[in-house]
């Protein structure tokens, strides 16, 4: 299972605020669970979330520094200011353990 946090944001995100959760288990978007969920940053999420959850290695893939391997760091497309009026998110992902 992973966590995905609102770790950051350059800008200002309609949906996100820092501290809101994703919850991810296996296919399933965990909605009781997740805060907010943004249809410009759901692509990057996926794009990473089957990888990171059957063989975590962030590092390896270029998502976090070597002291930081606990950690993966992505971001949602919307580049911010001057182009849009949105901001981009930068979102921490951590893998949880998964109590049935």
């Amino acid at each position: 299972m992973l966590e995905i946090t609102v770790h950051d944001i350059k800008g200002n995100c309609p949906v996100h605020k820092v501290g809101d959760r994703i919850i991810i288990q296996n296919p399933e978007i965990k909605l009781d669970e997740t805060d907010a969920l943004c249809t410009h940053a759901l692509p990057t999420i996926l794009h990473y979330v089957l990888i990171l959850e059957h063989n975590w290695c962030p590092f390896q893939l270029g998502l976090t520094k070597e002291d930081d391997q606990d950690n993966a760091y992505i971001q949602c497309l919307d580049p911010g200011q001057p182009y849009t009026e949105g901001g981009t998110v930068i979102f921490k992902v951590r893998k949880i353990s998964f109590h049935p």
